[in-house]
């Protein structure tokens, strides 16, 4: 097997406004040992791949790189040790980088059969906002069918994962975005109410909920709609800290949970998987069986080719994405 040569978004520096990256050849050496090489069909653009990018995120890889840690394509090589996979079988990787590019190398481990049903684009972009949703509504927010689910950043990936299994659920779904065209295709993928969060939302949650407020609280937002969350939870809810897209990060006095009895619940489904990896196989199963049942499927609204990949992580800056947005070699 001989070294080939691919096209691949390269960040060759750290920029607020994404303006260090390039469109560039590297050398993609055969797969080693444990590896498997794929063609890259498509890459989801998701939130960490723009923090990385801007320096923010926890794990800073060293430059250049290539961002996308999600992918879905073809096995053209296996490595040596490797019997799971064959050249032709499509699948989804999980990456920490690597994924907008022609090609990578990744362990066969971290990589999964395609869903039957998919195409490249949706299989691409499923596994990290379903998972995320899994193991917050799931494993940490234990949400019953009997329950209200308020679902923030709903029009996002993340979002609009739990407003899709919040319904699978039995819960009854509220869904906030900022626009109505975002509104408008939450209703149409089933959320029971949708509320403008530009307007407020706590005096609404609470009408809809007969003054109870809502059970569980899914809050990838973070900033001024995790302190409004606050004032509109039932007694004996979960607010649930999947991030903080707003750009800050919120306070809450302790009295709050103290007085309303309710919990603050931090949620990290990859690192959910790390700790119990029993449990984080039982997820990661749970998702794709739903996923080739059909039950789940994300909503793409916008695909890239790499040259254009930094225009795709803008659209996630500005909040112009509805659902996932995808980068095509």
């Amino acid at each position: 097997m001989s070294t080939v040569r691919v096209r691949a978004v390269r960040v060759n520096g750290l920029s607020e406004d994404i303006t260090q990256i390039d469109l560039e050849e590297i050398e993609l050496p055969p797969p080693g040992d444990g590896e498997i090489q794929i063609a890259i069909k498509a890459c989801a653009v998701n939130f960490p791949d723009l923090l990385m990018v801007q320096g923010k995120y926890q794990f800073k890889p060293p430059m250049p790189f290539t961002p996308g840690m999600e992918a879905a394509g073809d096995v053209t090589l296996v490595g040596p040790g490797v019997s799971a996979f064959k050249p032709g079988d499509r699948v989804v990787a999980g990456l920490r980088t690597g994924g907008m590019a022609e090609g990578a190398n990744t362990a066969a481990s971290a990589c999964r059969p395609m869903p039957q049903g998919m195409s490249y684009e949706e299989a691409a972009g499923y596994t990290t906002a379903y998972l995320t949703a899994y193991v917050a509504l799931e494993r940490r927010g234990h949400l019953r069918p009997s329950e209200t689910l308020l679902v923030h950043g709903a029009a996002g990936g993340v979002g609009m994962a739990a407003v899709d299994l919040g319904k699978q659920m039995g819960a009854t779904v509220i869904a906030t975005a900022s626009s109505q065209q975002k509104l408008d295709v939450l209703a149409k993928r089933g959320a029971d109410h949708v509320l403008d969060v530009r307007e407020g939302f706590k005096d609404k949650v609470k009408e809809l909920t007969g003054g109870q407020g809502a059970d569980v609280v899914y809050d990838p937002v973070g900033g001024d709609v995790f302190d409004e969350s606050v004032r509109c939870i039932a007694w004996g809810g979960r607010l649930l800290v999947i991030g903080f897209a707003s750009g800050r990060i919120p306070d809450v006095s302790v009295n709050m949970p103290l007085i309303k009895g309710f919990s603050v619940v931090g949620v990290r489904a990859g690192e959910y998987g790390r700790r119990d990896p029993a449990k984080g196989a039982e997820n990661i199963a749970a998702i794709d069986a739903m996923a080739n049942a059909g039950t789940i499927r994300p909503y793409v609204c916008a695909t890239f080719a790499l040259d254009q990949a930094a225009e795709a992580m803008c659209q996630l800056r500005d909040r112009a994405v509805i659902g996932k947005v995808v980068v095509k070699p």
